[in-house]
């Protein structure tokens, strides 16, 4: 259930059973050839709501402008600056809780977002809000592996070019056919959690927007798998989260 669909006594019946909130968090930032613009947000808010549909959760509104300052050499990118994203995290979680919602469980499709979020999340009250990345539960990591191997890369995924496939069919892909630059390990973990360098260097270096991505790999079966499974995932720690009293 989408708490914006929602009328205020629909919600006051949930805030009397004890409900949690489920807060999606993506980007808008370049995605590659054939990556969408808002994939980050689409696929955020699609596993929230799957995830919800599986779990009677309520989903709020997704959080779209987000920090992606070393994309915004790229058309299309808007980066929000991480100290008024977080401030902004952080007043929509107090807004929240001050509601009467049990805790939030924020689901989210943006690496550059979880040091942010997790700031946010320090300066309320201990254990009310949680974050889960909608690749993290075991079963979408192994699907992503199985699928994908080291192709699946750092940005510009299959993984997530094939859930927006899913969701809103294909787009062509054009350059992207051709595999990029192989990423080493020293690479991957010197720049987890999105730390690139400036726009301008960053553009140069990956000229077409992947980061070590194969996403003309991605299809829409894949795409589905990988959504249900993730829907699962974040199902099962949303319900974990809620039976501990949030």
């Amino acid at each position: 259930m989408q708490l914006a669909h929602m009328t205020w006594q629909q919600v006051e019946a949930r805030l009397r059973e004890g409900a949690a909130v489920m807060v999606p968090v993506g980007s808008t930032e370049q995605h590659g050839p054939m990556g969408r613009i808002g994939t980050d947000t689409i696929c955020a808010e699609a596993v929230a709501l799957r995830a919800a549909e599986l779990c009677s959760a309520i989903v709020a509104p997704a959080l779209a402008y987000t920090p992606a300052p070393f994309n915004t050499a790229f058309p299309g990118t808007v980066s929000m600056p991480e100290d008024l994203f977080q401030a902004h995290a952080a007043a929509v979680f107090r807004g929240l809780l001050a509601q009467g919602f049990a805790g939030i469980f924020v689901v989210n499709g943006h690496g550059a977002n979880v040091a942010p979020l997790r700031r946010a999340a320090e300066d309320l009250a201990p254990g009310r809000v949680v974050l889960r990345s909608w690749w993290e539960p075991e079963e979408v990591n192994a699907l992503r592996k199985e699928l994908y191997g080291d192709w699946e890369g750092m940005h510009g995924t299959p993984s997530e070019v094939a859930i927006t496939q899913a969701l809103l069919g294909e787009l062509p892909a054009g350059e992207a056919a051709e595999p990029p630059r192989r990423l080493n390990a020293e690479f991957i973990k010197a720049h987890a959690g999105d730390k690139h360098g400036p726009p301008e260097e960053h553009r140069a270096e990956f000229p077409d927007g992947r980061v070590g991505s194969h996403s003309a790999l991605a299809t829409p079966e894949d795409g589905a798998r990988l959504l249900a499974a993730a829907a699962r995932g974040i199902c099962e720690d949303f319900l974990a989260f809620s039976a501990r009293g949030a």
